[in-house]
């Protein structure tokens, strides 16, 4: 982590967009290159990110995901800004759309659905944990690739995730209702299936409970 002087700062946000920002100041800057400015402040004095700031993680589990062949930003370099007490992660962007995005367009998506479930499977079985899986952190990418985004919170394992941990994660894909419907559209099992395609530890049927 490098530290970053206000006027070094300042010069590198100048000409920047702000996509997210809060009561405390801004969070994500599209810079001027097109390359993204991520900021993170730390909430609580006694918390990990005062040995392990958000912005590393960030970094790090690009790096492991890059290792893993799993398409994600780039990172360009993690900073320290003393003077608005931040940490920050530079990087280049994923390229594509998020499924989000993808899905306002009418469309078939029952192929699209069978890719995602074999995404899943394919980060559970390279011992990706991500918490915050929903239909805005997994980008389309133009070659036709799913990929994620705003891994902070993600955690990697040496080995393929335990049929708890992955029963666990589909249960956090299903916390918002548009995504749920979307997964689940009438009954069509196409996601699962897809899932079921990919991998040999849980079943059909203890996936069903969890989707109930």
């Amino acid at each position: 982590m490098q530290a970053l002087e206000q006027a070094r700062y300042l010069a590198l946000r100048e000409g920047a967009t702000v996509l997210e920002a809060d009561g405390t100041g801004d969070k994500v800057l599209r810079l001027i290159d097109g390359s993204m400015l991520k900021l993170f402040r730390r909430k609580r004095l006694l918390s990990s990110a005062a040995w392990y700031p958000y912005a590393q993680r960030f970094a790090d589990n690009c790096r492991h995901l890059q290792e893993r062949q799993i398409p994600c930003p780039v990172v360009k370099a993690v900073y320290r800004i003393g003077a608005i007490e931040r940490d920050a992660v530079h990087y280049a962007p994923l390229p594509g759309q998020t499924l989000r995005q993808v899905l306002e367009e009418p469309a078939d998506h029952d192929q699209l659905r069978a890719q995602l479930g074999r995404f899943i499977a394919i980060l559970h079985e390279r011992g990706v944990y991500f918490r915050s899986a929903h239909m805005g952190n997994v980008v389309l990418t133009p070659e036709g690739e799913l990929g994620l985004i705003d891994i902070a919170d993600l955690r990697i394992f040496r080995r393929p995730l335990r049929k708890s941990q992955r029963l666990r994660n589909f249960k956090h894909m299903l916390r918002y209702p548009q995504d749920r419907q979307w997964l689940l559209d009438a009954g069509d099992s196409s996601f699962v299936d897809g899932y079921l395609a990919a991998q040999q530890l849980c079943s059909r049927e203890e996936l069903a409970k969890v989707l109930a």
